[in-house]
């Protein structure tokens, strides 16, 4: 009698041990394959570029002399040491370079600077393209390019001489540009300095954003006085690039040396897209 007892308390003790192991086995369980088939962390992309050019040889002798045509005027050894450019001192030159060169002659002076940044993103989430992107937005905004007058608006604005509609030109901001280089551009004029625009640049050269060249691009062109008590014009035209994670700063700048002479715009900003679509190339390659 004992043993008829005690073999059904054996079997519902057992059986209550295997419901309890089942049932947390089942709770692990779904726990596991919860957290496997939940939402994971993505890692954005790292950028294209781990390296920058080496600035200060990454033009080419012959586009420095179509450049600096002072230089071509003088000794072999003088033009080797202008060719060879300075560089801009950076605190990392894994993420800043950049390089400067300057020519005078008794017609003209004529400056070049070239920046290179490569845009690193701290966070997973965002990756180093759209980090450049954002730098890149910046350096657009601060250049405060003229934005065309909306075609129903225009019968509130006046016309040009030429009877095109005006631009529109934001205010400007200074766009930070390597230490050395040509003096930064921004879309406005000095008080009596000539302007065919709101930028004073001829109509059609007006700053504006730039089709075909890496990822996103813009020109700026600023005509100014010289300095302080000078009458003589000086231009500076910017082109300025992003190529995924790098963005490329191109500063060209002209003074004549006659105070009646104006630097021409179209010469300036031609010979500043060559640079920058050559500088292009050499990233993609």
């Amino acid at each position: 009698m004992q043993r008829k007892a005690y073999a059904p308390g054996l079997a519902a003790l057992l059986a209550a041990l295997v419901a309890g192991c089942t049932a947390g086995t089942s709770t692990e369980g779904s726990a596991m394959d919860s957290k496997a088939g939940g939402p994971k962390s993505s890692v954005a992309p790292p950028g294209k570029y781990r390296t920058l050019l080496e600035p200060c040889g990454s033009v080419e002798p012959s586009a420095l002399k179509n450049l600096l045509p002072g230089a071509a005027e003088l000794p072999e050894e003088q033009q080797q040491r202008i060719f060879r450019g300075t560089a801009v001192v950076t605190y990392d030159t894994d993420r800043r370079v950049g390089c400067g060169w300057k020519a005078d002659s008794p017609d003209a002076s004529h400056a070049l600077s070239v920046d290179f940044e490569r845009v690193v993103s701290y966070d997973a989430a965002v990756s180093d393209d759209d980090r450049a992107q954002e730098v890149f937005a910046k350096k657009q905004a601060a250049a405060s390019l003229p934005v065309p007058v909306d075609p129903r608006d225009e019968k509130d604005q006046k016309p040009t001489p030429g009877g095109s509609p005006q631009l529109r030109s934001p205010s400007k901001s200074t766009m930070p540009t390597p230490t050395g280089a040509p003096t930064p551009t921004g879309s406005g004029t000095s008080a009596g300095t000539p302007s065919g625009s709101p930028s004073g640049t001829p109509q059609g050269l007006e700053p504006r954003v730039l089709d075909g060249l890496g990822d996103a691009a813009f020109i700026d062109d600023v005509l100014t006085g010289a300095g302080a008590g000078s009458t003589a014009h000086r231009r500076t035209v910017s082109v300025v690039f992003r190529t995924s994670n790098v963005i490329v700063t191109i500063v060209y700048g002209a003074q004549p040396a006659r105070t009646t002479e104006v630097p021409d715009s179209k010469e300036l900003q031609d010979k500043a897209q060559s640079l920058a679509d050559k500088l292009a190339e050499e990233f993609s390659n």
